[in-house]
């Protein structure tokens, strides 16, 4: 997978022995501001056999930078889930190996706001 497309769900559990368990809207992730900084994503992939994990990734440590009074948006974040439900977290750039039944969550970082956040009534 790269990040220069998004896999379809279809084609990713076509090539590869796993279940795309979720995919959504991090919601709250982008930075406040008058216009607010866009949201990441959350995927969740479960392994249907032992594999190796890997990413590549960046806005892990800092996140991106609001501007003119605009919030600073959320890191992005990488774990594993193992089947016992113990978590491992994984840096920007880094692998492990997985067993049937854990999961991959990938949360994507949220973009920074630009401008004071408008309070109710002062538009």
């Amino acid at each position: 997978m790269t990040n220069s497309r998004l896999t379809d769900p279809e084609v990713l559990e076509l090539r590869f022995p796993v279940i795309l368990e979720s995919y959504s809207i991090r919601r709250g992730s982008g930075g406040t501001g008058h216009w607010p900084g866009g949201d990441g994503g959350t995927r969740k992939i479960r392994f249907l056999e032992p594999m190796t994990v890997a990413i590549l990734s960046n806005g892990r440590i800092h996140p991106a930078q609001g501007i003119a009074g605009g919030g600073n948006g959320e890191p992005g974040k990488t774990w594993i889930e193992r089947r016992d439900g113990t978590l491992l977290h994984l840096g920007a750039c880094d692998r492990t190996e997985v067993q049937a039944g854990d999961a991959v969550v990938v949360q994507t970082p949220g973009g920074g706001g630009f401008g004071l956040p408008v309070e109710p009534g002062n538009s």
